[in-house]
């Protein structure tokens, strides 16, 4: 499997076990009050311990000050960090941590401009654009949106789930995918078959 995976709003120590158990390489941490799967420091830090090994723990920020972004840093050793705001890149990079910087993808979104403002990031997330929301809504973006030539690694998110993200895959093919409503039976409850099924249309994308 070449595309990496990471589930997002993990909120259980037993649904970031069974992600990994599952093969994600990531699982995503959000620290964002008006997310119905933000977590507490303590909350994430106890998810954290319990990981294995080479699952990269990632903390995401909605329009967080800096102050809030290096309280929960000095409690939680996530290992890279997600920006879902209206963030510059400078504030990105200011945490020495590698960062991704997600974007809202509708038409007229100059994605070749992101990738020159942020070109410090690891990659760019793309999401869907949804009025007043900021991730986690289940909606699929027009990914003929995403130009070819785009020279940052892609994150795919908006709208994946198991039936789709094998088409989302081998249309696209970015560096990795981030599923977070798709794979859950409740918001923040993540459902282990569905994560599973996940897992395998990935994989057979790179059939």
């Amino acid at each position: 499997m070449n595309t990496r995976v990471k589930i997002c709003g993990i909120t259980r120590v037993e649904d970031a076990l069974a992600a990994a158990r599952l093969g994600a390489h990531a699982i995503g941490l959000v620290f964002y009050a008006g997310s119905p799967r933000a977590v507490t420091p303590a909350q994430a830090r106890v998810i954290i311990d319990a990981l294995p090994p080479f699952v990269v723990p990632v903390g995401l920020f909605v329009n967080a000050d800096a102050a809030e972004v290096r309280a929960v840093l000095d409690e939680v050793p996530v290992q890279l960090l997600q920006f879902h705001g209206d963030e510059t890149a400078e504030f990105c990079g200011g945490f020495a941590l590698p960062y991704l910087r997600a974007v809202r993808v509708r038409a007229g979104t100059d994605l070749l401009q992101y990738a020159r403002e942020f070109r410090a990031a690891k990659g760019l997330l793309l999401d869907a654009w949804v009025e007043g929301a900021r991730g986690g809504t289940g909606t699929v973006f027009d990914w003929s949106l995403i130009p070819r030539d785009l020279p940052a690694p892609v994150v795919l998110s908006g709208g994946l789930n198991p039936d789709n993200v094998e088409q989302a895959v081998r249309h696209v093919r970015p560096w990795a995918v981030d599923v977070s409503s798709g794979v859950e039976s409740a918001k923040g409850i993540k459902d282990a078959v569905k994560m599973e099924a996940f897992m395998t249309g990935v994989r057979n994308a790179g059939i």
